[in-house]
């Protein structure tokens, strides 16, 4: 067993790669083994790790669902039968915080799957064309830029009405603006380069140039900043369901939980804590996490 993985770490190690697939393998290997050694890394993407596993078994971790309520046994603190204590309508804070972990991912994923195709595309299209069409996407892009994103997320959600998939669709129109600067300014370093006009000479369409040999090269730096977006991501969400504006009642939205909370907060503290701890142990988790990916992502660090 010793001698096979002393043989997979030699091919993994090796000075020369032998194929795409082995240089792809190495690179993994090289780059969890910089992510292994930064501590506070691990422990973000242990903390995510967690969080999905939470979200996907929730029908199994959660002892009761999450608005099985009950009057008799209203704002009782935590105890070994509630961990997390009972809510105003006597339900249990712990299934609800399980719950709602698969609405903050869902919220986040989606969001991220909507902003990085769309910021990409604006910046290397405004990266590479440049002229009119740099300035016209990059002003479109300085007017989202100009506003607080949850100034700017509340206006869109509030034209579009309450619900997650509405708050879904107005996050992501203020997240991608940085994306989008993010995406321009690699294009602009690439755009230049002997490879690209190479490519150019042989005849490819600005379109193949732009999908098969600029984005690759920018999704790298696009991975990082939305992994580091996650944490503002979330934030935002759980302000829009803090003011009433994203996942509607009875849905256990961790900034909806937050809102009810306060106003029992003195007899109930756990209401307004609990909520805001996994809001609060979620971003960080984001922002750890993303921090160590920059380093494991950035190529001066080979």
């Amino acid at each position: 067993m010793s001698d096979n993985s002393s043989t997979l770490r030699g091919w993994l190690r090796a000075e020369v790669t032998t194929s795409p697939r082995h240089a792809a393998l190495q690179r993994f290997y090289f780059g969890w083994l910089r992510l292994k050694g930064n501590p506070l890394a691990l422990f973000g993407l242990s903390v995510l790790l967690f969080l999905i596993v939470v979200a996907i078994l929730a029908p199994v971790i959660a002892p009761v669902g999450f608005n099985d309520q009950s009057l008799t046994r209203r704002l009782l603190p935590p105890s070994a039968e509630h961990w997390f204590g009972t809510d105003e309508l006597g339900r249990d804070v712990f299934s609800r915080i399980v719950w709602g972990s698969r609405i903050t991912l869902y919220i986040s994923c989606l969001v991220a799957i909507i902003a990085a195709p769309v910021g990409l595309a604006v910046g290397t299209t405004a990266g590479y064309f440049g002229g009119w069409t740099d300035t016209v996407l990059m002003r479109v892009n300085d007017i989202f830029l100009s506003f607080p994103g949850l100034i700017l997320a509340l206006a869109f959600v509030a034209a579009l009405g309450p619900g997650i998939e509405n708050a879904v669709i107005a996050i992501a129109l203020t997240a991608w603006p940085p994306i989008a600067r993010l995406a321009r300014a690699e294009t602009l370093t690439v755009r230049s380069s002997d490879y690209i006009a190479a490519v150019r000479i042989q005849g490819a369409s600005p379109a193949r140039i732009i999908l098969k040999h600029i984005v690759p090269m920018c999704i790298p730096s696009v991975v990082v900043r939305i992994t580091l977006n996650m944490a503002g991501i979330i934030l935002t969400a759980a302000g829009l369901g803090f003011l009433g504006l994203g996942a509607q009642p009875p849905l256990p939205e961790w900034g909806a939980m937050l809102s009810t909370g306060r106003q029992s907060m003195l007899q109930a503290w756990w209401l307004a804590a609990i909520p805001g701890l996994a809001i609060l142990t979620t971003s960080l988790a984001f922002n750890l996490f993303g921090d160590g990916l920059r380093d494991v992502l950035d190529p001066r660090s080979e």
